[in-house]
């Protein structure tokens, strides 16, 4: 067990969100923001942003690791910047006015192409569709659910095809 894996979460704590210069074995050196550290494997997840804009992430095996050199603390920009690159990107939010008229045409788009939908849920949110597949909010092909393959492929394709019409 080497000195990094020696150390405590709380230790590693002080390493997230500054710049360090990993050295790992076999000299190989690792430049990046500090992500997080795995507290049982004590591997170093970090983050660099080259000229691209593209994120690139390495994750940095504990056992490998033989020094860390503290280079520059993160400011509150890249604070923020590390913090959303797991994040979700947002999402479109519809009012509950606009889901229920979104769920209400795909509905009734369905039954009049003879497929079969009920609505479940306690609030009758989710579409249910020949019992075999879900549809939930906001009622995109992104939201079909099934372990049918066929039928989540289908009626996705439906779907899309659908939206694209009410473009």
């Amino acid at each position: 067990m080497n000195d990094w894996q020696r150390k405590s979460p709380l230790d590693w704590q002080g390493y997230v969100d500054k710049q360090v210069k990993v050295t790992a074995a076999e000299k190989h050196e690792y430049e990046g923001w500090v992500l997080t550290v795995d507290p049982i494997s004590a591997n170093i997840v970090l983050a660099s942003f080259p000229e691209n804009g593209k994120v690139v992430i390495w994750v940095v095996s504990g056992h490998a690791v033989q020094e860390v050199q503290i280079l520059k603390e993160a400011d509150e920009e890249m604070k923020q910047r590390l913090s959303c690159i797991f994040a979700p990107e947002e999402s479109n939010p519809y009012s509950p006015e606009e889901l229920e008229k979104r769920k209400n045409g795909l509905k009734t788009w369905l039954e009049a192409n003879h497929i079969p939908v009920t609505e479940q849920g306690v609030s009758g949110e989710t579409l249910c569709v020949a019992g075999a597949l879900t549809i939930e909010p906001p009622y995109g092909p992104e939201e079909c659910s099934s372990s049918n393959e066929i039928i989540l492929s289908r009626v996705q394709s439906l779907i899309q095809g659908y939206l694209e019409k009410q473009l």
